[in-house]
């Protein structure tokens, strides 16, 4: 019933600088600009997913929402909002799995620059049925504009996001057996811990268990994400020049991988580039 990972969302409390910093990031142009319901949005849509960066506005009520998250939890990644081609079959699964749904919600946003207006259906799962991670599920039946790259070597799509779980059977069964995400690894390592892959359209959903970090009751978390590139020499050589503080290229774990860490400009979100083993097809 999920088709794909729609968008995350990552808080900043600057949405100009954050929307900056992502666009020297991707090497992409912000698709979509948003003012409404108490906070500013500045959305990247990669060839697989979005990412919105999310600020609050004003004084009202749902301003208030988005600085006591911010307060809380500080910048960073917030929640993850899968598709669906049926919002109704959808919210009946969230129900009948206990994960207790708000009421299907319609939304529209008009983009600030072009005019054009996009709509959508929504809910949201209660945040403590999916143990801490804040989930959305929405039905769109027009694509989002693409960002238009603005110089060679840019970010292509998101590889994988990562959970962060104390619990690692009860979110397998969150992942898999409620929310329906096929398990395409589940695997442990004496360095890793335990590493469960879901696949989620285009991507990954990773989720990670390192035995004694946390309390066995402890709430999931969004921890980082992954992004493809198809040349990360050249995406280094970029990112080092704009100033962007990067490690060097290494080889990843999957063998014909490489990957890089990237440690300023991201909100504070944990984030890594990988270029694909070759003859994956990205």
């Amino acid at each position: 019933m999920i088709t794909g990972l729609d968008h995350v969302v990552v808080l900043t409390a600057d949405i100009a600088a954050a929307g900056a910093a992502y666009e020297t990031l991707f090497a992409r142009a912000p698709a979509w600009r948003n003012s409404g319901d108490g906070a500013d949005r500045v959305l990247f849509t990669l060839d697989n997913m979005t990412l919105e960066l999310m600020a609050p506005r004003g004084d009202d009520a749902a301003a208030q929402r988005v600085r006591g998250a911010l307060a809380t939890q500080g910048e960073g990644l917030a929640s993850l909002c899968f598709r669906t081609h049926d919002i109704a079959k959808m919210h009946r699964r969230l129900d009948r799995l206990a994960l207790k749904p708000e009421p299907v919600a319609e939304v529209e946003s008009r983009d600030e620059t072009s005019g054009a207006v996009l709509s959508w259906k929504r809910t949201r799962a209660a945040t403590d049925a999916t143990r801490g991670v804040r989930m959305f599920f929405l039905q769109r039946e027009k694509e989002r504009p693409l960002s238009v790259r603005t110089t060679p070597a840019s970010i292509t799509a998101m590889d994988h996001v990562v959970v962060s779980t104390a619990d690692p059977e009860r979110a397998a069964a969150l992942f898999g057996a409620r929310l329906g995400l096929d398990m395409a690894l589940d695997r442990s390592h004496p360095d890793w811990g335990r590493l469960m892959f879901f696949r989620c359209g285009d991507l990954i959903v990773e989720v990670t268990h390192k035995p004694g970090k946390a309390e066995p009751d402890a709430p999931d978390r969004l921890r980082g994400i992954c992004w493809r590139v198809a040349d990360i020499d050249a995406t280094h050589a970029r990112l080092v020049a704009a100033g962007v503080d990067v490690s060097e290229v290494r080889n990843g774990r999957k063998p014909g991988t490489k990957v890089m860490t990237v440690r300023s400009g991201t909100c504070g979100v944990p984030t890594l580039l990988v270029q694909p083993s070759p003859g994956r097809g990205e």
